[in-house]
């Protein structure tokens, strides 16, 4: 409320996310007054103090590392920006209420509830608590995994390969495409837009023509429960009207169709499966009419004139044509790129025109003015209001316009048959003889011209496309790499196979140019440029919060090589999140209407990672801090390693599940499933190798230390 934020979609997942990370500070809490009433005798109330002080400093460490690799999403800009803050306000409100709660009310309740426990149960407990603890299937377990690498230095380096070698590979699942890359993923919504476009010059029946086809199509579609045409004007503005400028759509050769289907809970495909499904068949009928159709999705994705977006740009010198042609040849390489859809331009369609030159002489002569040949022409050919018709039972009074039928209208010899009566008498005037148009001058064909663009004082010609299978970022680069300017083209006529494509060899093999004077920009309005703008806030962000943490856990240890130990949970979330988003692309990803459905790494799924790099420090935390105790009191290295994880396992297994179990329900949402697949898999793999790599490096790093100290 003090924010100013209201209950949203975005607040609310914030929540939900939340809700997993407030009980890790209780669970411990917990998990370490019942380790206690378990460990031997004791007053209950003694036993409740001294597990709650011995889990303190790791817990508000723990809760303050977390606080830290959200704060940074705070000061992220752009249009990612409010779905951040959120993010990074809710969260650490939680979780400093959580360590209050954890610190207060837990105890206490933990104290009513449990100490009856500890009265029938404490008093049979072992007096050797290490003997208790070793006999544990836990215990055994544990040890059974982690003491060879203790034991054996070329298990431990053969670990660290294997880990290393992991580490590689998923981040060649990146490079090599396997893991698709995209902004924001498609939602899921109960509507879409068809927008139709004709040439230049076509009529209003024929456009309508082409609607009333597409629309009787899409009214037996299953999931289809309406069809609203408009043609000849644009439909009512929304969110894509404005920042694609349908609104301003309008003229014979324009038409929206919108699509209205079952709800989602009614119906098995999301609104973009069904997109893709229909879209091969809307290009045909579109074909048939020498129509070009546009399926837009609710909302669209970013705020972009489209998803893929080429400005052609040219010097001061350059003729407007050839900036034309050069957008021509950029639209007819995207028409060969796989995935590529909807290509339009800014160039109309080559048409005629004919102008009327009046004869001046002649005009003169018969007493009439080009204003009058002018006026004449207007009225044959747009028409013009030659009566008001007055009715009791209209509102408003009806204009009669006046003008000739079709045929004549678009005939140059009925035109030239119009008569113009000169202006210096009336038509009953006898010496006022009408004149036939023809003898008033000639009709000129000419080519029409073309619309001329300016974007920043530069003239620019559009060159859109939307996407179908592929995220825009493979495709954009393809055709970035294909390009040679001023070149002479080479390379071959068949498309390198999208299999043989990676982030390290980029292009399709088709070659293609523009003038030397031309400039070819993909970064201007679509989808692109957005991308790389908000992926690279994220790594900022990412980067700030993992340089926080470092800079609080030197502060806390006191030392500048134990931070990096504890933080080596991090990179191990990339091990889990990339092989994790490529395994659900295999088992759930397939083809539709010939076009792929992927499961895309989102910036949503980039939020997951800087939360985890937060999240997973805790768990070292917590081992690393009952290992300083286990070696306080007089403890082999070994052995104290062995406990540490044993004892911690069920906390750290608690948190870690809690907080799997609260993202999951997030899976559902098509927007921000992204965010609670990385956490899922990222701390699935982190947690199981946190158990294991921190030991084997901590051993690594400080037994030589350890045991001079015990010599």
């Amino acid at each position: 409320y003090l924010a100013g934020y209201t209950i949203n979609r975005v607040t609310l997942f914030a929540l939900i996310l939340a809700l997993g990370l407030v009980v890790d500070d209780p669970i411990v809490d917990v998990e370490n007054i019942y380790r206690h009433f378990k460990m031997k005798p004791k007053n209950p109330l003694k036993a409740v103090l001294e597990a709650v002080n011995e889990v303190r400093p790791p817990i508000i460490l723990a809760t303050l590392a977390v606080i830290v690799s959200f704060i940074p999403m705070f000061f992220i800009t752009g249009m990612m920006g409010p779905y951040m803050r959120p993010m990074a306000l809710n969260v650490p409100l939680a979780m400093l209420m959580s360590m209050v709660v954890a610190f207060t009310i837990t105890p206490w309740l933990s104290y009513l509830m449990l100490r009856g426990h500890a009265k029938s149960g404490g008093g049979h407990a072992e007096p050797n608590q290490s003997s208790a603890l070793e006999k544990s299937l836990i215990y055994r377990a544990y040890r059974g995994a982690l003491a060879p690498f203790l034991n054996r230095r070329w298990a431990r380096w053969a670990m660290l390969g294997v880990t290393m070698l992991l580490f590689v590979g998923s981040g060649w699942l990146a490079a090599d495409r396997q893991v698709p890359l995209k902004m924001l993923p498609y939602d899921n919504k109960n509507e879409f837009q068809v927008v139709i476009d004709m040439d230049r010059g076509m009529t209003l029946e024929q456009t309508q023509s082409a609607a009333a086809d597409l629309a009787d199509y899409l009214r037996r579609v299953p999931e289809v429960t309406d069809v609203t045409s408009y043609v000849g004007l644009a439909s009512p503005m929304d969110f894509n009207g404005m920042i694609r400028h349908y609104y301003l759509r309008s003229g014979s050769n324009t038409a929206d169709l919108r699509v209205n289907v079952v709800h989602k809970k009614q119906r098995e495909q999301q609104s973009h499966e069904l997109t893709l499904r229909l879209r091969n068949d809307l290009q045909a009928i579109a074909g048939k009419h020498h129509a070009r159709v546009k399926l837009v999705e609710m909302p669209p994705g970013p705020p972009v004139l489209s998803t893929v977006v080429a400005e052609v740009y040219g010097e001061p010198f350059t003729p407007y044509e050839e900036l034309l042609t050069s957008a021509h040849t950029v639209q007819q390489r995207l028409q060969r790129e796989a995935g590529v859809v909807d290509i339009d331009s800014t160039v109309e369609a080559e048409q005629k025109e004919f102008r009327f030159v009046p004869d001046r002489e002649k005009a003169r002569l018969a007493g009439i003015s080009e204003q009058q040949i002018a006026t004449v022409i207007q009225s044959a050919v747009k028409g013009g209001d030659a009566a008001i018709l007055h009715s009791a039972n209209d509102v408003n009074p009806t204009p009669i316009q006046l003008r000739l039928p079709l045929a004549d209208r678009t005939s140059i010899n009925s035109l030239n048959a119009i008569s113009v009566v000169p202006q210096t008498g009336l038509p009953s005037d006898p010496k006022a003889k009408p004149v036939q148009l023809s003898e008033l001058g000639a009709w000129k064909e000419q080519p029409a011209d073309q619309p001329i663009y300016h974007k920043n004082l530069q003239r620019v010609v559009y060159v859109t496309a939307e996407m179908a299978g592929r995220p825009p970022a493979e495709a954009v680069l393809d055709v970035q790499s294909d390009m040679q300017v001023g070149q002479a083209r080479s390379g071959t006529l068949t498309a390198r196979p999208l299999a043989d494509r990676s982030f390290l060899a980029n292009g399709a093999n088709i070659r293609w140019d523009v003038p030397k004077d031309v400039k070819v920009s993909w970064t201007g309005g679509g989808e692109w440029k957005i991308t790389l703008d908000v992926f690279r806030d994220l790594g900022i962000a990412f980067a700030l919060a993992c340089l926080g943490i470092y800079i609080l856990l030197v502060y806390e240890t006191k030392s500048y090589l134990m931070p990096l130990i504890l933080m080596i949970s991090i990179p191990l979330t990339v091990i889990g999140i990339k092989p994790g988003f490529w395994l659900l692309n295999r088992l759930g990803g397939g083809s539709i209407g010939g076009f792929g459905n992927p499961t895309y790494f989102t910036a949503t799924a980039m939020i997951g990672m800087i939360a985890l790099s937060g999240i997973v420090v805790r768990n070292g935390i917590l081992l690393i801090d009952f290992l300083h105790k286990a070696i306080a009191a007089g403890k082999p290295l070994k052995q104290a390693l062995i406990e540490s994880g044993a004892v911690r396992f069920r906390p750290i297994f608690l948190t870690a599940g809690a907080a799997m179990l609260a993202a999951w329900p997030i899976t559902l949402d098509p927007i921000f499933s992204g965010l609670a697949w990385a956490l899922i898999f990222g701390l699935f793999v982190s947690t199981a190798f946190t158990l294991l790599i921190v030991p084997v490096v901590y051993y690594m790093a400080y037994a030589r230390k350890h045991q001079t100290t015990k010599e």
